[in-house]
């Protein structure tokens, strides 16, 4: 009996191993088919960059140019007029990038590897065309293919990203994490959060109460997440705690598999208050001594209120030993009514009058 086990776990361990060996063979695939098809739009795109620069070329050459490859390529999708434009566009974006390793690709399998490995080359055309429609800037062209590259976005999240201006809050919160925790944490956790955070998906306006944004939050719960950002796992909303006899209620508790800890999140209708951070504190060292195992690393503390004076803010999280964050928020701005007033119809009857 403890033979036939011991072959069972055998082969358990080898089919683990091989479904392991597979995907990764998969995945592998995949990205060789997508640099293959990168490389030859960025050979395209920059022999018609190079023609229209040189030789003049112009719309006409372009619209002949996509009707003779899909003639001679008809099962080949790819070749629209629109689509070489945009291989022009990727070729001009990514010559630093790109260039040097094509140049070489033919000649040995390991420049081809190290090709690959180029993050330029790791995403879906799809992708590069909302890029090069939306940015810019080489800088924040790179940001979004490395966030799409760790976080998995399809290209509709990548948009939203984009339209978000995602770049420009990333790892903007007030925090005291360089003080109160270690590198590199201390550099991971302050680039997780964000300021503002954006909850255009809730259905309500500015005037809402804090249990009403919390709830709307929670029934919300996979845009939040989306909102947060990668390695967040919703935890509960009004956590109970028990300390000395007394009951607490976190607004919502989260874990982050990345920063590997726990995330209090405390909402707070209007400005920042000095006092915020002294509660936010309280809960923070309570999850530390009630919930954290060993393996957790210290928990980390969000605020998220509206943050006008960031000296006020910075003087209550001095000398806080727990990592605190305080972060703004904005909801969607309340549509006027199409619909007239009361006063609004009296004024206009006594005009008629």
């Amino acid at each position: 009996m403890d033979f036939l086990m011991s072959i069972d776990n055998t082969y358990i361990q080898l089919l683990g191993e091989l479904k392991e060996r597979i995907r990764h063979a998969q995945q592998r695939a995949a990205l060789a088919v997508n640099t293959e098809m990168l490389e030859l739009y960025w050979y395209i795109g920059s022999i018609i960059s190079k023609q229209i620069m040189e030789a003049g070329w112009g719309a006409k050459v372009i619209d002949r140019l996509s009707a003779d490859l899909k003639s001679e390529f008809p099962d080949i999708k790819g070749f629209s007029v629109r689509n070489l434009k945009y291989m022009r566009a990727f070729a001009d974006a990514y010559s630093e990038f790109v260039q040097p390793p094509v140049a070489q690709l033919k000649s040995a399998e390991k420049q081809g590897d190290e090709f690959m490995q180029l993050p330029v080359a790791q995403i879906p055309w799809s992708h590069h065309t909302v890029i090069l429609d939306r940015v810019k800037d080489a800088n924040i062209r790179m940001y979004y293919i490395r966030k799409t590259l760790e976080n998995g976005w399809s290209k509709d999240v990548l948009a939203l990203q984009i339209e978000n201006r995602l770049h420009e809050r990333q790892g903007q919160a007030i925090t005291n994490f360089e003080r109160t925790l270690p590198k590199p944490q201390s550099d991971l956790a302050k680039d997780t959060l964000k300021n503002p955070y954006l909850f255009d998906f809730l259905g309500i306006g500015e005037d809402i109460q804090e249990r009403e944004l919390e709830k709307a939050l929670v029934q919300h719960i996979r845009k939040f997440l989306l909102e947060l950002g990668k390695g967040f796992a919703y935890v509960g909303n009004q956590y109970h705690l028990q300390i000395g006899n007394e009951d607490f209620y976190l607004d919502l508790l989260f874990y982050n598999f990345h920063l590997h800890c726990f995330v209090v999140f405390e909402l707070k209708i209007g400005d920042f208050k000095p006092e915020y951070a002294g509660k936010l504190n309280f809960y923070v060292n309570a999850i530390d001594e009630q919930i954290k195992s060993k393996e957790d690393k210290q928990t980390i503390g969000v605020l998220l209120c509206k943050t006008p004076n960031e000296t006020i803010i910075r003087y209550s999280l001095k000398g806080i030993e727990s990592p605190l964050g305080v972060a703004d928020y904005q909801l969607p701005k309340k549509l006027k009514s199409e619909m007239p007033t009361i006063e609004e119809l009296e004024s206009a009857m006594k005009k008629l009058k």
